[in-house]
């Protein structure tokens, strides 16, 4: 498999939200495929390397690593088309993460000025900028441009790409549609996998539901367990501080995220175990990881040794959230 169509595998399984897996198979694109390499990617395809690396670090909380492939990013910033605009949109989220939300809008309109052409599939630049502007105090800005994001994602036909639009909509939205526009979004998102994506979208929903003239905290409890599943699941602790903080308005404990059980595992033995606990058989398993059912066999014995479990009915509870 050359580095690029292994790119775009890993970048698919980020947006479906299997960050696990996702950021194993880039950190080793990134490692193997560097500037510097016998075997280097083009300059465009390093760029989307580490904006994905970028995305899945901050979606992790992982601020510093994040950070240090900023700075792998600067080179990029001062050239054109496509790989600036990779670049910008990733530092774009950096400056956002780090509470600079002038320079975030900056670097977002950068990129959109770069490819105007590029669809919010391609290049979901408007996103960023449109939560910019509304942090900057722009509430004016920010909803055109999240309506207009709207309009240009529902004409490109990408179900992630539109639901994403949405969200970005109810978050800037003054209006009383809010609620309409996350459900709207969780439609979209039923006729493909999203599963980080949907979690945002329900712990957002969540939060509205809560705040409502009549609050359904039933419902809202559903969607933040939901959330927390996915979230323990995948190690994404700064939406799991969103989740918990719903949780505590509600009264409800959290549950205790597993990670010192993925901490005893392989990288091979985490990607079987966890396969496994979403439901796969072994011969699925195999074909998913390209490898025997023998060695799905092998690994899962280790894993069920070290997880001290005895069958895989226990995954799920141990490898994702347990009460």
């Amino acid at each position: 498999m050359s580095g690029i169509s292994a790119l775009s595998g890993a970048v698919a399984r980020v947006r479906a939200g299997d960050l696990s897996v996702g950021l194993e198979e880039l950190d080793t694109l990134h490692d193997a495929h560097g500037p510097d390499s016998a075997d280097p990617l083009p300059e465009e395809s390093w760029a989307e390397l580490l904006s994905a690396l970028v995305e899945v670090r901050l979606a992790r909380g992982d601020l510093s690593t994040a950070m240090t492939l900023g700075e792998e990013l600067e080179p990029l910033l001062a050239g054109s088309g496509p790989a600036a605009a990779h670049a910008h949109l990733a530092t774009g989220e950096l400056a956002s993460a780090l509470g600079d939300p002038e320079a975030a809008a900056g670097h977002f309109a950068e990129a959109g000025r770069l490819v105007p052409d590029a669809g919010p599939d391609v290049l979901p630049w408007r996103d960023g900028a449109a939560l910019a502007h509304l942090r900057n105090g722009d509430a004016r800005a920010a909803a055109e441009l999240a309506r207009e994001n709207v309009e240009l994602a529902q004409r490109c036909g990408s179900p992630y790409a539109m639901a994403s639009a949405l969200r970005t909509l109810a978050a800037v939205d003054t209006g009383p549609d809010r609620v309409q526009h996350l459900l709207r979004a969780r439609a979209v998102l039923a006729s493909t996998t999203a599963d980080r994506l949907s979690a945002q979208i329900d712990t957002d929903l969540a939060g509205l539901l809560l705040l409502s003239a009549e609050p359904d905290e039933e419902r809202a409890l559903t969607l933040l367990r939901g959330a927390e599943d996915h979230a323990g699941r995948q190690e994404l602790w700064p939406l799991q501080a969103r989740v918990r903080r719903l949780l505590d308005r509600l009264g409800e404990a959290p549950r205790r995220v597993q990670t010192e059980a993925m901490a005893a595992l392989t990288a091979s033995e985490q990607r079987v175990a966890r396969l496994a606990a979403d439901g796969l058989t072994n011969r699925q398993i195999a074909a998913e990881l390209v490898v025997t059912v023998k060695a799905v066999e092998w690994h899962l014995s280790h894993v069920y040794r070290k997880l001290g479990i005895s069958s895989r009915t226990a995954l799920g509870s141990t490898l994702g959230v347990s009460a």
